[in-house]
């Protein structure tokens, strides 16, 4: 989908349409009072001058999505705002709006599927889908069956999308960029030399920022260059796998299947503060939102109709270093409470001295509701207590919180 956060808030205000505007962070007081002031009137007639700017924003949030006159700036997704500001300080800041945008998620994907049914599913914004099948699927190259969902999208959503059509996943990936947006981008296997080759390495899903570096200090920047490695320097390198995955990947070789029912392994709730907060000077904030956290984590876990066994922590210090804990119980759950609890005993654990710029809740070893593994067995209690007794203690520390 193209710029899709933005496109959707661009269809609520479509004043905006053709002006930069970058998408992040929570609701603020300037939205509210921007709300507020409009009344009962429609939210198209808000004026253009009266939506808050990039430049006068504080705080940590980070861009979600930018629109396309906002990206010629140089501004994009996962950049601090802050930093954003000064590269386009007249940008207009809206908030991420999570409920229109699954919404709008759940529409375009059951557009395709009418159309196309084997399609994979690669978060909010993004499919794969397998043409072989499709009745005119091989038309053009795949150009009509693409134009035929563009179409069908935009008609049931009003938003725009760009495909890519190649023999694999990994070609596909590549050309879905190629023409954004709204853009239909068709790769044959003899486009690797003149189309592939010639891009940067990054370009390739999965090397990221770190092994991108990496291969500029080896003197390796565009896939062709990497397609002229032997595999044996590769591997010496990266190491086995990753370096002989680069090397097919570069050649444009990927036999991934579409595949179109896949369970999550995790699922998780995260968010930035605006400022540094401390575990005691902070205590009750940080308690506030550690619990909203962990009752989100529930409402999505019994959404999607999953139950976790492991709930995790993620902390991050104002001086950006890390810190993770998890904590199995005995069952499953998705109830926000039993959450709290079991994320709490992972805080016991992990260093509070520093500030906190970043607090998140994770829950893993997922299993479908009403599906869960049978546990197993558990020897006679010993002298030390009974199993109850061993819950109501987990219970006592869970509920010494520290936040």
């Amino acid at each position: 989908m193209d710029a899709f956060f933005a496109s959707i808030e661009l269809l609520r205000y479509p004043q905006l349409k053709g002006l930069p505007v970058v998408i992040g962070g929570g609701r603020r007081k300037v939205d509210e009072e921007l709300l507020a002031a409009q009344g009962e009137r429609a939210l198209r007639f808000i004026p253009v001058e009266n939506f808050p700017l990039l430049k006068d924003y504080v705080g940590r949030g980070v861009i979600t999505t930018a629109t396309y006159a906002a990206r010629q700036f140089g501004v994009g997704s996962a950049m601090g705002m802050m930093k954003a500001a000064k590269l386009c300080p007249q940008a207009i800041v809206l908030p991420v709006d999570f409920e229109e945008v699954r919404k709008y998620s759940r529409l375009f994907k059951s557009t395709i599927t009418e159309i196309a049914p084997v399609m994979q599913d690669r978060g909010v914004d993004e499919v794969y889908i397998d043409f072989t099948d499709v009745p005119g699927g091989q038309r053009e190259g795949g150009r009509v069956l693409a134009r035929l969902i563009q179409k069908a999208i935009f008609e049931k959503t009003g938003l725009t999308c760009s495909v890519g059509v190649a023999p694999n996943k990994l070609l596909a990936k590549m050309a879905s960029e190629f023409d954004k947006p709204n853009g239909i981008s068709i790769v044959y296997e003899e486009d690797l030399q003149p189309r592939i080759w010639p891009l940067n390495v990054r370009k390739i899903n999965g090397i990221g920022p770190k092994a991108g570096e990496k291969l500029a200090r080896l003197h390796i920047h565009t896939i062709g260059e990497l397609a002229a490695q032997d595999p044996s320097f590769l591997i010496a390198n990266f190491g086995k796998a990753t370096g002989a995955w680069m090397h097919e990947a570069a050649w444009g070789r990927d036999d991934r299947p579409v595949v179109t029912e896949s369970e999550p392994v995790s699922m998780s709730r995260e968010t930035t503060f605006d400022r540094d907060l401390h575990a005691v000077r902070d205590k009750a904030v940080l308690g506030a939102i550690f619990t909203d956290l962990c009752s989100k984590l529930a409402q999505d876990l019994q959404r999607k109709g999953y139950v976790a066994k492991t709930i995790g922590i993620k902390l991050r210090y104002d001086d950006f270093r890390i810190a993770t804990r998890d904590q199995t119980a005995d069952s499953y759950t998705a109830d926000g409470q039993a959450i709290r609890k079991l994320a709490g005993l992972c805080l016991k654990r992990v260093p509070l001295e520093k500030k906190l710029r970043l607090l998140g809740v994770r829950a893993s070893t997922l299993a479908k509701a009403g599906e869960e593994p049978v546990p197993e067995q558990k020897s006679p209690p010993s002298r030390s207590g009974s199993p109850q007794q061993g819950q109501q203690g987990i219970e006592s520390m869970a509920s010494d919180q520290l936040f």
